[in-house]
């Protein structure tokens, strides 16, 4: 039993020295993402969205205020119009209410599609920028949003900078 232990040691040993040679030749870096929030790519991409929100939310409003002054004048004139035509308003009404909504949901679908888009494109030159910025460096292998004990390991000023002047550059 006693040399069961003592071989499973030693292995342990062997194991934790060979593995200490290899990372000894790989060079690590890391970089935090809650940095690279700041960067001009994600803050561009983010006031790009919010304009198209806001684009979209004031002609959405303008049809439903508009929807909603139709209705009151409805509810304030139906007792005086025929039958016809309060069945043809009550038509036109719904069919209108039906259109804003379904509108509205189109407008949240699409826009949620563009902020992924949007986003996946700035993610994807963050991605380029490290990988760049890690090659400049020689570093084997960079990891992304990790607990960094070391801070000569962390390149994310370098990768911000590289970042934010690409950003100004456009």
């Amino acid at each position: 039993m006693m040399q069961k232990r003592i071989r499973a040691l030693g292995l342990a040993v062997v194991l934790l020295a060979a593995s200490a040679a290899a990372q000894a030749e790989v060079k690590i870096a890391a970089v935090r993402n809650d940095l690279l929030q700041n960067s001009a790519q994600l803050k561009a991409a983010q006031a790009k969205i919010q304009a198209e929100v806001e684009k979209r939310r004031g002609t959405l409003e303008a049809q439903g205020k508009q929807l909603a002054d139709d209705i009151q004048k409805y509810q304030r004139d139906g007792a005086t119009m025929s039958v016809e035509q309060r069945d043809k308003t009550e038509k036109d009404l719904n069919t209108r209410k039906a259109q804003l909504d379904y509108d509205q949901r189109k407008a949240q679908d699409e826009l949620q599609a563009r902020s992924q888009e949007l986003q996946g494109q700035a993610v994807s030159q963050i991605r380029d920028v490290i990988f760049q910025v890690g090659k400049e460096k020689g570093y084997d292998l960079v990891i992304s949003d990790a607990f960094i004990i070391n801070p000569a390991i962390d390149i994310t000023e370098d990768v911000l900078k590289r970042l934010n002047a690409q950003g100004a550059a456009k």
